[in-house]
């Protein structure tokens, strides 16, 4: 495999609120291809995921291949599924986060009640923690209060070490609060995986439809610059890294990077594509 015909990344968003209007913290979808590269902005991410879908249908339609990369985790720490799930893989906690999370069109969700169920299944003493001032909940604390080691799991993933910028995926709110995106996004992942037929990437080989995990920070140095000029910088992280992705699947570079993620991730953990490649996504450039 050579590379895509596209490539999609996308800044997701754990809001509550609508965002009508482009802004900052919300979703974006930078898609690059032989002819250029375009970004879009979706209020919620019932309109995202539509719109991903519909980038799916169109893409196979035409014979071609995409590659979509999320900017929020894919797994848990090992140890974590089996203890929600009794199985220790990856798909069977995105199968029972979809049975659980409610989502709508407003942008209305359960992930802190959620969070709070999963901790009082675990103990009532973690794994996630933090949620908004005013709101209360039995076992989800505001703060990190947590003791990784009694609860047999660890706080960070594998590839967590490997990318020490990353959040581990307990923390749920203020700045950089990955877990609950995870949180919010892993049911559409199930979703595109289950019902449109998206190989996930590296729990399954890469096919027609391929999604996985990114992290934009890995391209910041070209991230400043570019907001140099002006602009919003969850829209430049998408274009910036969907084009870098594309041109290195062109070169014939991308298959290495989809062959990186040890064996001992492939069924829980996952890996952020790229974790170990940043001067070459900003040689793409």
């Amino acid at each position: 495999m050579r590379g895509f015909d596209r490539i999609a990344v996308v800044d997701w968003s754990a809001s509550s609120t609508l965002r009508p209007k482009p802004q900052a913290d919300a979703i974006w979808v930078g898609v690059a291809s032989a002819t250029g590269v375009s970004t879009s902005y979706h209020p919620s991410r019932f309109a995202a995921e539509q719109a991903l879908v519909a980038l799916i249908q169109q893409t196979r339609q035409a014979g071609e291949s995409l590659l979509v990369g999320f900017d929020f985790a894919m797994g848990y720490p090992a140890g974590f599924a089996a203890r929600l799930t009794g199985q220790p893989q990856a798909r069977a906690v995105w199968r029972w986060l979809e049975s659980q999370i409610t989502d709508s069109p407003t942008q209305a969700n359960n992930r802190f009640a959620v969070a709070d169920a999963i901790n009082r299944h675990l103990g009532g003493k973690g794994p996630f923690w933090g949620h908004p001032q005013g709101q209360s909940f039995a076992h989800l604390s505001p703060r990190k209060a947590v003791d990784y080691a009694a609860l047999g799991f660890g706080e960070r993933r594998q590839v967590e070490w490997v990318v020490p910028r990353a959040q581990p995926v307990w923390k749920l709110f203020t700045t950089g609060a990955v877990g609950g995106q995870s949180l919010m996004g892993l049911p559409m992942i199930h979703r595109l995986s289950h019902t449109h037929g998206a190989a996930v990437w590296p729990f399954d080989a890469p096919c027609d439809v391929t999604v996985a995990e990114v992290y934009p920070s890995l391209l910041a140095p070209a991230v400043t610059k570019a907001l140099a000029q002006g602009g919003i910088k969850d829209e430049a992280q998408v274009r910036l890294l969907a084009q870098a992705l594309w041109r290195l699947g062109r070169d014939g570079q991308l298959e290495g990077l989809l062959a990186e993620a040890p064996d001992a991730v492939r069924a829980e953990e996952g890996w952020i594509l790229g974790a170990t490649a940043a001067p070459a996504l900003l040689a793409a450039l």
